[in-house]
């Protein structure tokens, strides 16, 4: 473990055993009287952080208010805790897998969160999918998160005339118009942004998606544009348009807000249908995810967590701003890599991915993973080693676009990242790559510091000691995303009675959230969460858990203490 996360609390651990005379009876390791005492002094809490190794027998309770997601728990009995996926996965929702049974589908085959981009469809057919969502969720046992993702100010297709792709022929003539109109005209593109043929040039080029397509200008025609397709390729239903002269970028939409009169009316959807996640596209600096918290912040009374899409130069500008005041981040690779060049995207990736863990906030990555998958039941090679790389950075999620929303085969596709994304996880273990990254002190409060530092040594000690799982008890998921920070070999079950707040761990790697109704007794939460767990096959004699407590876990009460533990427990 790098040198920051022991500089506060692990080299202060006496290795003098000692002896309780506590009923249970435990042997392990104590804090010297001089952190006590300093700790007393400085923050005037009460502090207990200590390491015990205990046998523990427990019986079984009832199953009620105990909410363990279905796949996962398949998942551990069939391939046990070091075979659980750490990589969390994100599907868009489209009209190919919006139905109740292809949407279970997805769910079985892994999908943590649903992402429903809000420049599709209307909002009653995202009410309905978000409905279905929660409906599988609470009577079929899934934890899906919700995400929707704001539209943003880009200039793209309304429509081509088809709910799915079609495809644009080398040499054929198309006209993007502002004209609107229903059905279908051939080969007649309808662009949402009025006057966006004002700035254009006969010569220049349209860019779709990033490189899906591309046309020359060869003709104005009033306010509309006649083009040639000179690369041929997919046009799928409200593809991104970017243009481009001479080789570099036309600024197109400079002067237009980041956030929308539509998408802060489809933010006011967001939270009246409670949603878990908002996506915002386009972020330029930090007042851009500031000012949508803060109104959040007055308008749910639930966390909604803001997630800031890095997807363009003035957003790479600000990134590591933006970062800090985001609860995650999204790396758009697609619309990135319109506007930057193509072969620095892998390092933009790779250090934004190293940023985010550094400042604890989980990395999505999205855009063109599977690609051919749109259209192809195998992907390329090329595809599996790009979803293998995302993997072996330990990005926090990985996320498909079209492959999902729009393609034939998004169970086939969701499959792919499952397998590659767990064999690169396998393949990391081995190697132990966990330890090599400098991970800087983030706490700037006594008690943070402490909660920051226990779950730098717990990750520590469970990789040395070997243990088959992390237990954290959390409220709000903070410890949780601590351990997670440090991906640690075993995977972290984070019990929280905050079905908020399990919703909101969904996406941090190696995190099992499980609903639990909490007490303020440590010792009754454990032995609770073992029982249930032994209860439904998935704990059994002999495994060795590291336990964590949270202090608002211990803290229910009004007391101000601040009671925090590391503990090895052995399940008899």
């Amino acid at each position: 473990m790098a040198a920051a996360a022991r500089s506060l609390f692990a080299p202060q651990i006496s290795a003098k055993p000692f002896i309780s005379r506590s009923n249970s009876g435990f042997r392990g390791f104590s804090l010297p009287r001089s952190i006590h005492g300093s700790c007393r002094a400085r923050a005037g809490f009460r502090i207990r952080s200590s390491l015990l190794v205990e046998t523990e027998q427990t019986k079984a309770p009832s199953l009620e208010g105990f909410e363990f997601d279905v796949v996962s728990e398949a998942e551990l009995k069939k391939r046990g805790f070091m075979g659980l996926r750490k990589t969390k996965l994100v599907c868009t929702v489209g009209p190919a897998c919006c139905g109740e049974e292809e949407l279970e589908r997805l769910a079985r085959g892994g999908m943590n969160v649903a992402r429903l981009n809000m420049g599709h469809n209307t909002r009653e057919w995202h009410r309905e999918v978000i409905r279905t969502i929660k409906r599988l969720n609470q009577e079929k046992g899934f934890c899906i998160g919700v995400m929707i993702d704001t539209e943003g100010s880009q200039m793209h297709m309304v429509g081509h005339g088809s709910a799915s792709s079609i495809k644009a022929e080398d040499g054929s003539v198309w006209l993007f118009t502002i004209e609107k109109f229903e059905g279908s005209r051939p080969s007649t593109i309808q662009v949402n942004f009025e006057g966006f043929s004002e700035s254009v040039l006969v010569g220049d080029e349209i860019v779709i998606d990033g490189g899906m397509a591309t046309f020359e200008v060869i003709e104005k025609v009033e306010n509309d544009l006649r083009c040639k397709c000179t690369d041929p390729g997919l046009l799928l239903p409200r593809a991104k348009l970017s243009f481009w002269r001479n080789g570099k970028l036309v600024e197109m939409n400079s002067g237009l807000p980041t956030l929308s009169t539509k998408d802060w009316a489809d933010i006011e959807f967001g939270i009246s249908e409670g949603v878990d996640y908002i996506a915002v596209s386009f972020v330029k600096d930090v007042n851009d995810i500031t000012n949508l918290k803060s109104y959040l912040s007055t308008r749910s009374s639930q966390f909604i967590k803001v997630l800031a899409k890095i997807e363009s130069l003035e957003s790479l500008k600000n990134v590591e701003a933006i970062v800090k005041a985001s609860d995650g981040i999204m790396v758009a690779r697609g619309d990135l890599g319109v506007q930057v060049p193509l072969e620095q995207i892998p390092t933009i990736q790779q250090e934004l991915t190293y940023l985010c863990r550094q400042l604890n906030k989980p990395v999505i990555v999205a855009s063109q993973l599977l690609e051919s998958m749109v259209e192809y039941p195998t992907p390329t090679r090329a595809e599996v080693a790009d979803v293998s790389q995302a993997a072996r950075q330990q990005a926090d999620a990985l996320m498909l676009s079209g492959e999902s929303a729009v393609g034939s085969n998004a169970e086939k596709a969701l499959s792919v990242l499952c397998m590659a994304s767990g064999r690169m996880e396998l393949w990391s273990r081995e190697e132990n790559r966990q330890n090599l990254l400098f991970l800087p002190q983030l706490a700037e409060t006594l008690p943070d510091q402490i909660s920051e530092q226990i779950c730098n040594c717990a990750v520590e000690m469970a990789n040395n000691l070997g243990v088959d799982a992390i237990f954290v008890y959390t409220k709000h998921g903070h410890m949780a995303s601590l351990l997670s920070r440090n991906r640690p070999n075993p995977p972290i079950f984070a019990f929280t009675d905050n079905a908020n707040a399990r919703k909101g761990m969904n996406l941090h790697w190696g995190v099992v959230p499980l609903e639990f109704p909490l007490s303020d007794a440590m010792e009754d939460n454990f032995k609770e969460t073992v029982s249930l767990m032994k209860l439904r096959g998935t704990v059994r004699p002999g495994d060795m858990i590291l336990v964590v407590f949270d202090s608002d876990v211990s803290c229910l009460s009004a007391r101000p203490a601040v009671s925090q533990s590391i503990q090895v427990r052995i399940v008899d």
